[in-house]
Formats: structure tokens, C-alpha cells, sequence
């Protein structure tokens, strides 16, 4: 597709103000890795959690979407959806823990929490393992994602829309990423999310005025569900279709048994960027640099809201245009931007480009800082090179910045599709998220716990995955049978099961971190007393902390808070008013609930 110089003019100009950003903030980021990784722990919430939103607004979330609703209906999103509790927990158990440690990176609470050698191991192979593995499969992904979004956009092939990437976006990425450090993060990704906000919801409104309105969109796609007969489920259904079973499989249908895991088990047991159990990741670096304690709970609160409940729908509303459209799609995940460049007004183009760029280099800019800060602080500063500036160190992540770019790129010629990316990142971090909730409630969780942990994920995931392909290679029928879905289910329950259990039985037959190590972080992070009494005993009369039980009232209560919300905005879009309504009163009245049940201005414990 052409591009006038009325694009070209967007393009530029969007280019432009987020370099600008990078330039701005260089001399505010480069006092120190502090500065330029934590933003001096001076940031408002409002900032620290939009970035939060924009980071995992990422290029691949509108195609990965509407793959999910092509497939499994608006249903197929408990994917992610699912993982609000752990989000929540975050809120309410584990923000003003992560606040009250004054680390810079998540990885370091190894050291701090643990002893000895395996800490220390523990440490630098989080810091390689997620700063450089993981992070680059995640970029990888994101760039596969606007690898498709450029080629269809543009017209062009996929070598080409990766040499745009890898040769052009990327590499500005880390430019005013390597520039701003996580202030000029900060500020491009609240422009950035506007930006994206405005053309999702442009694109969506484009979208269903083209098929006649939203009441005809849900005429079609009923007739076709008449048609279809008893093969097909209410596509706009946010629940899975319980009469069919388990495993049931029909047209539009979320297999219950994926529903199950992804609501009983997937949030607490696995490990995933941005939902982590327990917070970590770029989450755990926003809260890092949060003002105070109270400003870093509201920002994974805001988080959450606007992540969740309000972000969602255009996405959702776009997909269902998509499968009314263009019906029987190979790559339901190109549906999104066949609506994109086939029913909006070609002037519009420049801007929808922009807006997809802000998308993929938001979540770039966000995963390049996070992942050098493990290379630099983690590894190279604590293993390499102990003696150096602090000006040594910000150019040494401003290196590692650059060096992730290309090891990104890499990795995205390897990547198949975005979904494949998702799918390993959750089967490689299947059950450990139980060891992440409890090493800070559960005095006994030693560095064991999390090794093991790790290790058993990894080494179950792949034995799986050898001896599916061993079978296939053998004409043999597969370890679990099903659909897509609930094969996932299945191999991820298999590897939840085993991980869990070794990282529990590795615990109790290992001994306990030293008693002085676990002085010195209980009287640091104050957490519950109830499992970590034998401690308490040895700290002597300071005082202890005793709010577990309201926080577990207001995790459920934000998890129905934001439940409601987000099922209250679907419900009026697909016209169920009443429904959304009821809804819309069950969230406000939680949302007032949980404002009673906040601390008090003297019971936050400070920054």
C-alpha cells in the first residue's frame, strides 16, 4: 500500500517526539544505575502505572486477540484474563513488600533473601535466564508481531517488514531507550499508550460501521451460529459453553478443561512477563521507583483497572468484525490488520502505523531496560566487574541495551508465529509461581526452593515436548489428545504437578537459609508474621506486622471489582443492558469497600 507524505509526515513526527523524550531525560538517567533504572524513586503512580499498561500493550496483543476470539470466542481470552488474582495479589500482598526492599532489580532479592553460594547462583542465572533468554524470546515475538503488522500494512514480503524492524525500530528503540534510561521509558510509554488508545478504538468504530453497525455485527454472527447449528457456541459468550463437557470442541467454544486450569491453576503456578505471581519483571522496576509505598500500590491498582477491564473491548470488537468479514482465515491473527488496511480511510494510514509503532516500541523500549538492567546490575556488576563508576555502569547498560537489539532480532527470524511465543514462555514457568507467592510469607523457602523450581519447569517442559516428537516421528498417537487447547491444558497441568512437587520436597529436605539472613530481611520487609514466627521470636519487641486477612478481603474484593468492570463493558457493547448494569454496581460498590479497607495516611510504613 502507498504511503503519501501526509503518513510519512505522522511517521516522522511520532519518531521524533519519542527521541526527543530520550534526549530530554539523558541528563536526569545518567547520574547513576539508581537514576537510570529505578528513576531515583521518585515517580507518581499515574506514571508508574500507565507505563505498566503500555508496556504490555504491545504490537502482538491486538492480533494475538483476535486469534483468540477467531478461535475460542470472546471466551478464549481467560488465556490471559485469568491471571487477575495474580495480578491483585500484587496489588494488595506483595507491592509495598517489593517497595519496603529497596532493590533496583527483582533478581536481587536472591541475596537478599537467601545466603551463601546458591543465592548467589540463583541470582546471576535469573539475571541470564530472564535478561537475556526470556526477554529475547519475548522481543522476539513482539517482532514477529509487527513483522505481520508491516507487511500487510505496507504490501511488502516478510524479509522486508523484519529488515524495517531489526534494521530501523529496534535499533531507535535502543537509542532513546539507552539515552532516557527509565524516565524517557516512562514519559514515551504515557504518550505512546494515548496514542495507541485513540487508534484501537478508531480502528474498532472503522471496523463495525463497516458491517452495518453493532446491532447487524450481532445479527450476522448469530445467523451464522443458527447455521452452524449445534456445531458452533455463542461467539460473544464470556463464559466457556459448560454443556459441552470438558474437552468438548465446536466452533467458538473454549474447552472447559483449559478454562479450569487457566482459572484454578494458571495464575498462582506460572511465571509470565507481566503476571508474574508475586510481582517481578518490569513490574516489580515500576514499583521500585514509585514514590513511597502508597504510590506504588495504586500504580499496579491502575495497572490492573486499565489493563484488564478497560483496554480489552476495542480489540475484542475489531476481532468479531474479523470474523465476520473475512471468514476461514489460515492466520486468524492477520485478521485484525486486514481490517486495519481494508476499512479505514486510507488517509488514516500514517497514523495507524504510528500508533502500531508506539505499540511494538513501547513494549521494546520497556523490555530492553528491564532486561539490561539483570545484565548489568546482576551479572556483570556482581560478578564481572564489582569496582567500577557509576558512570562505568550506566554505559555498560547502555551497551547491553544495544546488545539485546540484536540478539532480539535473532530470535524473531526464528519464531514461527506470536501465539508460539506465548505458549512457551507459560509451559517454560509452569508451577513455579507457587515458590514466588511464598518465599515471602513462608520463613523455610530457601534458594533450593526456587533452583528446583526452575530446573523442574524446564527439564519437564522439554522431556514433554522430546517425546511428543519422538511419537510423531514414530506415527505413534501423542502423551495427551485433544485439541490445541486442552492439549495445552493438559501438558501444562502434567508440568504444574511434577514442578511444584519437587520444589516442595526439595524445601523441606534442604536445611534454612541462616537465622541472621532471615533477621536482617524480616526486619527490612516486615512481612506477615504467621509464617515466619520462629523468626519473630528472635527479633525480640519490634513491631510485627498483622495484615494479612484484610488484604486477602481486598484481593477479592479487586478481583471482583475488576471482574465486574470488565464484564460490565462487554455486556453493554453486545447489548445485554440489564446484565451490564448489575455489573456496573457490584464494581463500584467493591471499589468503595476496598477504599475503607486502605491504610490509613499513618499506617504506611514509608518510602
Amino acid at each position: 500500500m502507498h504511503l503519501t507524505p501526509a503518513d510519512w509526515a505522522a511517521i516522522v513526527g511520532y519518531l521524533l517526539i519519542t527521541l526527543f523524550l530520550g534526549l530530554y531525560f539523558r541528563g536526569r538517567s545518567g547520574k547513576s544505575t539508581e537514576d537510570y533504572f529505578v528513576s531515583g524513586r521518585n515517580v507518581s503512580w499515574w506514571l508508574a502505572g500507565t507505563s505498566m499498561v503500555a508496556t504490555t500493550f504491545a504490537a502482538d496483543t491486538p492480533l494475538a486477540v483476535t486469534g483468540l476470539v477467531y478461535a475460542n470466542g470472546v471466551a478464549g481470552n481467560w488465556l490471559w484474563w485469568s491471571f487477575l488474582p495474580s495480578g491483585m495479589m500484587t496489588v494488595f500482598l506483595f507491592a509495598r513488600l517489593w517497595r519496603r526492599s529497596g532493590l533496583i532489580t527483582d533478581v536481587q532479592f536472591a541475596e537478599m533473601r537467601y545466603h551463601g553460594k546458591p543465592a548467589a547462583f540463583l541470582r546471576g542465572f535469573r539475571a541470564v535466564y530472564l535478561g537475556l533468554l526470556m526477554n529475547c524470546l519475548i522481543l522476539g515475538w513482539v517482532t514477529k508481531a509487527m513483522v505481520n503488522i508491516i507487511s500487510t500494512a505496507m504490501g511488502v514480503s516478510d524479509a522486508k517488514a523484519l529488515a524495517i524492524c531489526v534494521f530501523f525500530l529496534m535499533p531507535f528503540t535502543g537509542i532513546y531507550v539507552s539515552l532516557g534510561g527509565l524516565w524517557g521509558v516512562l514519559w514515551t510509554d504515557l504518550f505512546q499508550f494515548v496514542l495507541k488508545m485513540a487508534i484501537v478504538i478508531s480502528v474498532a468504530w472503522f471496523g463495525i460501521r463497516a458491517v452495518g453497525g453493532m446491532p447487524q455485527l450481532l445479527a450476522t454472527l448469530a445467523a451464522r451460529r443458527a447455521a452452524a447449528g449445534s456445531g458452533a457456541s455463542d461467539i460473544t459468550a464470556l463464559l466457556p459453553d459448560f454443556s459441552r463437557g470438558l474437552t468438548g470442541e465446536a466452533l467458538w467454544t473454549l474447552p472447559v478443561i483449559t478454562f479450569v486450569v487457566h482459572l484454578a491453576v494458571q495464575w498462582w503456578a506460572f511465571w509470565y512477563p507481566g503476571a508474574e505471581p508475586g510481582g517481578g519483571g518490569y513490574i516489580a522496576q515500576r514499583i521500585f521507583s514509585a514514590k513511597d509505598e502508597r504510590n506504588g500500590l495504586l500504580s499496579v491498582l491502575w495497572f490492573n483497572l486499565a489493563h484488564y477491564a478497560l483496554r480489552p473491548w476495542p480489540w475484542i470488537l475489531t476481532a468479531l468484525v474479523a470474523v465476520v468479514l473475512y471468514p476461514n482465515l489460515a492466520q486468524p491473527e492477520r485478521g485484525y490488520m486486514l481490517v486495519v488496511t481494508r476499512q479505514t480511510p486510507h488517509a488514516f494510514l500514517g497514523v495507524l502505523l504510528a500508533g502500531f509503532m508506539a505499540a511494538f516500541m513501547s513494549t521494546v523500549a520497556t523490555q530492553l531496560n528491564w532486561g539490561s538492567s539483570y545484565l548489568v546490575e546482576d551479572f556483570y556488576r556482581r560478578f564481572l566487574k564489582k569496582d567500577g563508576s557509576e558512570s562505568h555502569y550506566v554505559n555498560a547498560s547502555r551497551l547491553a541495551t544495544l546488545f539485546l537489539v540484536v540478539a532480539a532480532a535473532w530470535v524473531s527470524s526464528q519464531l514461527t508465529s506470536v501465539s508460539e511465543g506465548w505458549k512457551v514462555v507459560l509451559e517454560l514457568g509452569a508451577g513455579t509461581g507457587g515458590v514466588y507467592l511464598l518465599r515471602w510469607y513462608w520463613w523455610r523457602v530457601n534458594a533450593w526452593s526456587e533452583i528446583s523450581a526452575m530446573a523442574a519447569a524446564l527439564v519437564t517442559t522439554l522431556a514433554l515436548h522430546s517425546k511428543a516428537l519422538w511419537l510423531a516421528m514414530a506415527g505413534r498417537p501423542q502423551p495427551f489428545s485433544g485439541s490445541d487447547p486442552v492439549v495445552f491444558a493438559k501438558t501444562t497441568l502434567c508440568t504444574t504437578g511434577v514442578t511444584t512437587l519437587v520444589w516442595l520436597a526439595v524445601t523441606l529436605l534442604t536445611p534454612a537459609e541462616p537465622s541472621d539472613t532471615l533477621l536482617k530481611f524480616y526486619r527490612k520487609v516486615r512481612p506477615q508474621i504467621t509464617g515466619w514466627k520462629p523468626v519473630a521470636k528472635l527479633v525480640g519487641d519490634e513491631p510485627v506486622t498483622r495484615d494479612l486477612g484484610k488484604n486477602l478481603t481486598s484481593w477479592l474484593l479487586g478481583c471482583v471489582l475488576i471482574y465486574s468492570a470488565l464484564f460490565c463493558i462487554g455486556e453493554i457493547c453486545f447489548g445485554r443492558y440489564g446484565q451490564g448494569l448489575l455489573l456496573g454496581c457490584i464494581s463500584i460498590v467493591c471499589a468503595i469497600v476496598i477504599s475503607r479497607l486502605m491504610p490509613k495516611a499513618s499506617e504506611w510504613l514509608g518510602s
